[in-house]
């Protein structure tokens, strides 16, 4: 038969589903592209021992008790299983594993594929060395490593929480370099009073600062400028401060953040509408107040609109109270209080406009720069598709997942128009690459799911 719901994602919004339409009777099968459930902001916290549960921090410590809850509720779970196309109508998941693909006929189907690290496209940024934030984060969770003499360089909390997990580790990082412009301190002051409706937030983040700080972190703010200097590997980081003063500090790991925005492979798949957010300035698929993106397609957590892994878990168990039936103004309630701090979050670490050079590789897949970019869209790229026809932008193995907002923000500022009308690269299967026998061989059985 088939489940009753099938989940993909299984970071916060897709365990509390799990859990909850569980608890509800329902039956469920969960598709993860990991070894193991967590998602991104939990990888691993069901496995790592407990000394490394605690140095991560509580919000880490606290996915292993999820993980527990979600391997005890008897949800059919498949590790290692790439969700690499899906069908409206009728509804239908195929994912490939280790033993081929697969198909799934859910009665319900919730996307929970959290977000994706924004693009930082600044010179040298393709060096060697050079990685995201979240990636030297992963190194920790999976390892328990740090590099030594890191830089970390841009905007949002995830340098801080890395940082202070770096410092708890005992490699703090050698410098954060924030790149947020001057003033930007006091223009989101004004969302501080809705913000401390919840405070919780905005304490931890002065925390987390404070752990930094303690730990003898150089803090540079204000920097502009920034590029990465190195020949086969990263070897410097340069930039100017908010005084106007210069500095190379030499390292040969960099990690680069400016925010994180909603993964856009999977609804945009469905052909799901999207809207630009100019507060988080990403595009956000069009969904109802009920979680709904289509009939019988939802979407829980960051997928939709990044608000973090409290909102991610609270929504995924509204999508599963709202399939079984069950009440559901309490966790509305709790939601909205989650959300309290994200208009300051939004004002404080917006990414800006600024745009790379001419010379900057923006699609590392296909090394297609900037000013490549800039001149299709002058000939009459009027959006990133035809972008991609021309320059092979977004059709390497990420398949746009890094380029695609720098593609579009290039394009829409080449021809001097907004990000809406601009919009953004079209996507078709498979959402991640595959080995072409997978997909011959997919449709040629349909594994039944007996309910748990």
């Amino acid at each position: 038969m088939t489940p009753d719901l099938a989940i993909i994602g299984a970071g916060p919004a897709g365990l509390g589903a799990a859990i909850e339409a569980r608890a509800a009777g329902l039956s469920v099968v969960l598709i993860d592209d990991q070894m193991a459930p967590g998602g991104q902001i939990w990888r691993g916290a069901g496995q790592v021992p407990g000394a490394r549960r605690q140095l991560m921090g509580p919000d880490y410590a606290k996915g292993r008790a999820v993980i527990d809850a979600f391997h005890a509720s008897g949800a059919t779970y498949l590790p290692g299983h790439v969700a690499w196309n899906i069908e409206a109508e009728p509804l239908a998941v195929d994912c490939a594993g280790p033993e081929g693909s697969r198909r799934i006929r859910p009665g319900t189907l919730l996307l929970a594929t959290g977000a994706v690290e924004r693009p930082v496209p600044v010179p040298g940024w393709t060096l060697p060395g050079v990685q995201t934030a979240g990636g030297l984060q992963i190194l920790m969770k999976t390892s328990g490593l740090a590099a030594e003499g890191a830089v970390l360089a841009g905007a949002g909390p995830l340098l801080w929480l890395l940082a202070a997990q770096m410092a708890a580790a005992g490699v703090p990082p050698q410098a954060v370099v924030e790149t947020l412009p001057a003033g930007r301190y006091r223009e989101a002051a004004r969302a501080l009073p809705g913000a401390l409706r919840a405070p919780g937030p905005l304490a931890k983040g002065l925390g987390l600062i404070a752990k930094v700080l303690r730990a003898g972190v150089a803090v540079h703010r204000g920097a502009s400028g920034l590029q990465i200097e190195g020949t086969d590997r990263a070897e410097a980081v340069r930039f100017r401060d908010a005084a106007g003063r210069d500095w190379r500090l030499e390292t040969q790991t960099v990690g680069l953040h400016l925010g994180v925005v909603p993964n856009p492979q999977a609804p945009r798949l469905l052909r799901i509408g999207h809207d630009w957010d100019a507060g988080q300035a990403a595009f956000r698929p069009r969904r109802d107040g009920d979680l709904r993106l289509a009939p019988g397609i939802l979407m829980a957590g960051d997928g939709a609109g990044i608000g973090g892994a409290e909102v991610a878990e609270l929504e995924g168990r509204l999508a599963a109270r709202l399939l079984a039936g069950g009440e559901t103004a309490g966790l509305r309630r709790r939601i909205a209080r989650a959300r309290a701090a994200r208009p300051f979050l939004e004002r404080l670490y917006h990414p800006g406009t600024v745009l790379p050079d001419d010379g900057t590789v923006v699609c590392r897949c296909e090394n297609v720069t900037a000013g490549a970019i800039r001149r299709a869209a002058r000939d009459g790229a009027a959006g990133p598709n035809q972008a991609k026809f021309l320059l092979r932008a977004g059709m390497g193995p990420c398949q746009g997942r890094t380029c695609g907002l720098a593609v579009a923000a290039l394009v829409a500022e080449a021809r001097g128009q907004g990000m809406q009308e601009t919009g953004y690269f079209r996507i078709r299967p498979p959402l991640k690459p595959l080995p072409l026998s997978v997909i011959a061989a997919a449709g040629m059985a349909e594994p039944d799911f007996p309910p748990p």
